[in-house]
């Protein structure tokens, strides 16, 4: 008699897991607990001066490995060790107390250790990049460390390789990266630009749960989504091969239509909503449903404005400026871009940041509304990140006193989270539930 296989239900937690060594990144080292990454009143290690927790309990699960670190971090004061180099002290120093024993399991009987990861050296040793990176980093860690406890420049590319291939941003509840950890067991994951999973944190936990029913919890048949998903295959598929050295062969990579989909133009009639795919070399084309024709002075324009709006938003870094550049952009692409054009999606995305930024809470409600669909589309139907835009659309309506506008967010947001992270996560648990029951009345 055959075992029935159990299937996976969409939102079921597959694998929580704790960092093999973690580090918290150095501009939050004053505000954060350095072992579980909270945030508020924290007090420095008196024997460093340079990490800070949030209680007795966080210094003394962080002491076996910062009892080693402590004195090197205090050697090198007033200094900021950058992160990559710190997490990489911190492997080092964990593999020499038996850190390569360690296993982490992503079923009951599987599991990986530290020298099972990918290392892709050879890879690594020819991008001049990564190379130029380490030997960067080899002369803070032997400022750091000594020569001593230093492993040999072959051994320190094996261990950097594992690190930057296989390495997670830690993300707090607004989906902002805090810190970076490896994690054993969910090295086994794939990549898809359609994944079937999705990472989160709570604190430095992660946490891997399915976002579509599975037949079986087969991890050759499990993906979550390594890059942006809001970008185009090319620039995916680039980024893909520069960090991870591999080309995405999913089925929004290969599919030849669509980055025409993802950057198609308005139709030249403004009475009418169909997408154009403009294609390069050909001429005499015209719109799919009401049949304008599309001239080619139009497409000129369309290529001038999608570049236009690409070169800005590449060299946008102020607040303030980003919304007016954001605005420039918009009356550019007005009749040009459609509405679910990637550039024109990405630039409400700014906007709506922006305001938010800026307490403009009527232009973040108008840009929100306008983006929902976009970021839907791109993102996926369960998405945190789509999930937590309509958590900030539900706030914004909140605040503006629109209770059912904001209960209808809230209610679209619970029903995202609750798949992607979970009742029992802070975010939904501390901010979406209070959040809702104001709605209630």
């Amino acid at each position: 008699m055959k075992t029935k296989v159990k299937e996976i239900k969409q939102g079921t937690c597959i694998l929580t897991e704790k960092p093999f060594v973690h580090v918290l990144k150095a501009k939050y080292r004053k505000e954060r607990c350095d072992n579980c990454f909270a945030s508020g009143k924290v007090l420095k290690c008196s024997g460093c001066d340079y990490v800070y927790y949030c209680n007795r309990n966080c210094q003394t699960e962080a002491w076996s490995l910062h009892k080693i670190e402590c004195p090197f971090l205090k050697k090198i004061s007033p200094r900021i060790v950058p992160d990559a180099a710190r997490i990489l002290a911190r492997i080092i120093l964990k593999l020499q107390k038996g850190g390569d024993l360690e296993k982490g399991y992503y079923t009951e009987t599987c599991f990986r250790k530290f020298r099972d990861l990918m290392s892709h050296y050879h890879e690594i040793r020819t991008d001049p990049k990564r190379v130029e990176h380490l030997e960067s980093l080899s002369m803070v860690l032997r400022d750091l460390l000594g020569d001593q406890l230093m492993p040999n420049f072959t051994e320190l590319q094996g261990i950097y390789g594992r690190l930057v291939v296989n390495g997670f941003n830690i993300l707090d509840g607004e989906m902002n990266s805090i810190g970076t950890g490896l994690y054993l067991g969910i090295s086994v994951v794939d990549h898809s630009c359609t994944p079937n999973a999705v990472a989160t944190f709570e604190g430095t936990t992660l946490f891997v749960r399915a976002i579509k029913d599975l037949p079986s919890l087969d991890w050759s048949q499990i993906f979550i989504s390594y890059v942006d998903l809001m970008q185009t295959p090319d620039d995916r598929r680039a980024e893909l091969k520069a960090n991870y050295y591999f080309l995405c062969t999913c089925s929004r990579c290969i599919d030849p239509e669509e980055s025409e989909k993802m950057e198609a133009a308005a139709c030249p009639s403004t009475n009418c909503d169909q997408p154009i795919f403009l294609r390069e070399n050909e001429d005499g084309q015209s719109c799919g449903k009401c049949g304008t024709r599309v001239p080619g002075k139009f497409i000129e324009e369309f290529h001038e404005v999608t570049n236009f709006t690409k070169m800005q938003l590449a060299s946008m870094k102020d607040v303030a400026s980003d919304l007016d550049v954001c605005k420039i952009c918009f009356s550019k692409q007005k009749n040009i871009l459609h509405r679910m054009n990637l550039w024109h999606t990405k630039t409400l995305d700014l906007a709506f940041e922006s305001s938010i930024e800026m307490g403009k809470w009527q232009d973040a409600r108008s840009f929100g509304q306008l983006l929902l669909p976009g970021f839907r589309k791109y993102n996926g139907d369960f998405n945190p990140l789509y999930g937590l835009l309509c958590l900030k659309m539900g706030k914004i309506e909140l605040y503006l006193e629109h209770v059912k506008e904001a209960r209808e967010y809230l209610l679209e947001a619970s029903k995202i989270l609750r798949v992607t992270h979970g009742e029992n996560h802070s975010l939904y648990k501390t901010q979406l539930i209070p959040l809702l029951m104001q709605t209630s009345n």
